[in-house]
């Protein structure tokens, strides 16, 4: 956005952006900039709170009285807490001698996400819409799929028009809007705080475990584009490494 700044403002249209990240912007120089605080994705701060994204709204349109740039100028307040919610793994019970690590994580992701559909379907009546679905895949496809890169071998791909590393990324990212919107069905009315949210999902679901055993597996294929979004864009930064507990 900071370079699409300076190309606006070159054609004559004055800009101020909110920036999540306050290095890249200092790096750009947008000629207008407010650095706030929240998480990315949330650049107004919780969601459903009508009175402080006004106030976040409002401070990026002061940014319009400065006289000379590039401004660059940070917002004081935290953004609010979100509604807290439990929503736990089910509870999944299998015989572990006779299962090596892979069948387990394939059979209790199955369960798991078995246990969470009316969660989800609640979600989707509620809001009329869904994120899932770009795979074009079932979520239980999708996880069939996903697990079965924790095997010996890939899997086939079930898609004919993109790469086999570029499928499994889309079914991941279904896989992960399906919890995340199963969570927020169970928050209710109330905004899910962000923070909480991921880590239910990274350190309380089976899903979680999955992803970061495919993080660490498919980091060292030799499939250079496997190699990539496996190591790199299927478990953010922040989340890399971090063990499911639950």
């Amino acid at each position: 956005m900071g370079g699409l700044s300076h190309y606006l403002e070159g054609a004559g249209l004055p800009t101020a952006h909110i920036s999540l990240i306050r290095e890249h912007t200092e790096q750009i120089r947008p000629p207008r900039a407010l650095w706030v605080p929240f998480e990315l994705g949330r650049p107004l701060g919780a969601p459903g709170d009508a009175a402080f994204q006004r106030r976040v709204l409002r401070r990026v349109l002061s940014l319009f009285e400065a006289e000379n740039g590039p401004v660059l100028e940070d917002f004081e307040e935290e953004a609010p807490a979100g509604a807290a919610f439990e929503l736990l793994a089910c509870p999944v019970s299998f015989d572990t001698e006779e299962l090596d690590a892979t069948e387990r994580r394939r059979r209790a992701l199955a369960a798991e996400i078995e246990a969470l559909e009316p969660e989800y379907r609640r979600a989707v009546e509620a809001r009329g819409r869904t994120t899932v679905g770009p795979s074009g895949l079932s979520v239980p496809e999708a996880a069939e799929f996903t697990a079965a890169f924790l095997g010996e071998n890939p899997p086939d791909n079930p898609r004919t028009d993109v790469s086999l590393a570029y499928a499994l990324r889309l079914a991941v990212e279904d896989l992960k809007a399906f919890y995340i919107e199963a969570a927020a069905a169970r928050a209710g009315q109330g905004a899910v705080d962000g923070s909480a949210l991921a880590d239910w999902f990274w350190q309380k679901t089976t899903a979680g475990e999955v992803l970061q055993a495919l993080r660490v597996k498919l980091g060292q294929s030799l499939d250079k584009e496997l190699q990539i979004v496996g190591g790199f864009l299927l478990v953010p930064m922040s989340q890399a490494g971090r063990t499911t507990n639950g």
